[in-house]
């Protein structure tokens, strides 16, 4: 199985300068493989790498850039332009490939060779081909028996530097159980961030505060004379509100698709268009700032990676059908309880739609019909409502307790 490992570098101010220069680098040749492909017909990511070695004749810089990271800025080109072919064919309005800014290209890529991790007097450092030993925090370690594949170079916004390690091993995925017994059923909304079939609701990340040091960032830059040196300075910081923003979400979707993905046998979800739903009008912020299509995402590879089978069904009528007898009933979005005028059925209007995402789910992926036991007989109040900001990794006290409603 395939993963990735991101680590911090903490590359001297000397290094810091030679690595934004490879990065520069890399964007021109981006940029100069993007002018051929314009101009030139029946261009492909092979005919255009073999260009490579006599490009270095006249442009000297490239001697100092691995071989490797060139070939997979050539790479990169055709990877994007086959994405955009890909959503033109699925129906999407794409227009073409533009040049890449220097604030647009922030990474390079070594492919089989070209590094090394070393350790270096009890020190983690990594060594780069052209460029040298940059030292890293190495907060985790590898799996045992992996091969490093790939290891890119990467500069966030905020100007910090990371490395990221693509790693193989050599186990295969847990074998999935052919009758999986623990089976969840999970509904996502903004109210209540997963309600899945035990009863188990999971509360909205808060995320309120860190918003309004963003905005009052942004209003302190939208002040600066643009291109100022103050105005670089108030950047990074709003680029720093951005990233801590964004690594507590992370962190909770990570934390939370853990649980799932190790506790149980069947996972069913709803295959939502997250990136549809933010385009909606009315309520767009929140529905952005759920990051349903990560949580799934994350979901789906750490199911992959448990042997846990994942199961996306469809989301129509998830709400409206009641989830005993299959009867539609319509309500609006303000409604948050599921009344069922046929059977009498009654229940929270998340966990009615978590069972019938369940039920589906069991059915596409088991072929069975409705779960065996009906939320008639099941089905019983919220056990409890964990704040996400205490969701923990799985297997903690803490994070049980929580779920069986002790305190």
């Amino acid at each position: 199985m395939n993963y990735n490992y991101r680590y911090r570098l903490h590359p001297s101010d000397a290094l810091e300068q030679r690595l934004a220069w490879s990065v520069d680098t890399c964007r021109q040749v981006y940029n100069h493989f993007l002018h051929r492909l314009n101009r030139t017909d029946n261009t492909s990511v092979y005919s255009e790498q073999k260009l490579l070695p006599s490009l270095k004749k006249w442009w000297n810089d490239l001697k100092h850039v691995h071989s490797k990271v060139l070939q997979k800025v050539v790479q990169r080109l055709y990877d994007n332009l086959s994405t955009l072919r890909g959503r033109k064919e699925n129906g999407y309005r794409v227009g073409t490939l533009k040049w890449k800014a220097p604030n647009e290209y922030r990474s390079f890529t070594y492919s089989q060779s070209g590094f090394k991790l070393k350790n270096t007097s009890g020190r983690t450092k990594l060594w780069l081909s052209k460029l040298g030993e940059v030292p890293l925090t190495f907060h985790r370690d590898l799996p045992n028996d992996t091969e490093i594949k790939t290891v890119t170079v990467k500069q966030e916004p905020t100007g910090k530097w990371y490395a990221i390690l693509g790693v193989e091993t050599p186990d295969d995925p847990p074998e999935k159980p052919e009758n999986p017994e623990k089976r969840v059923g999970i509904d996502v909304g903004i109210l209540k961030y997963a309600h899945d079939t035990d009863g188990t609701a999971i509360e909205s990340l808060d995320l309120s505060d860190e918003r309004e040091r963003l905005e009052r960032a942004q209003r302190d830059l939208s002040r600066k004379e643009h291109g100022s040196a103050n105005w670089e300075k108030q950047r990074r910081v709003v680029a720093e509100r951005h990233a801590e923003l964004k690594s507590k979400r992370r962190d909770f979707l990570h934390k939370l698709s853990n649980y799932y993905a190790r506790e149980y046998d069947l996972v069913a979800v709803e295959d939502l268009d997250a990136a549809g739903l933010v385009e909606l009008p009315g309520n767009s912020r929140n529905r952005a700032g759920a990051a349903w299509g990560t949580f799934l995402r994350m979901l789906e590879y750490k199911c992959e990676r448990e042997g846990t089978h994942f199961v996306a069904v469809d989301p129509a009528g998830t709400t409206t059908e009641c989830a005993s007898c299959g009867v539609s009933t319509g309500k609006p979005l303000w409604v948050r309880e599921h009344s069922c005028p046929a059977c009498g059925f009654e229940a929270d209007r998340d966990a009615n739609a978590a069972w019938n995402i369940l039920s589906r789910g069991v059915n596409k992926r088991l072929g069975a019909g409705r779960s065996e036991s009906t939320p008639v007989e099941t089905a019983l109040p919220v056990s409890s409502v964990a704040d996400a900001k205490r969701v923990v990794e799985t297997g903690s006290p803490t994070l049980k307790r929580e779920l069986s409603g002790e305190r």
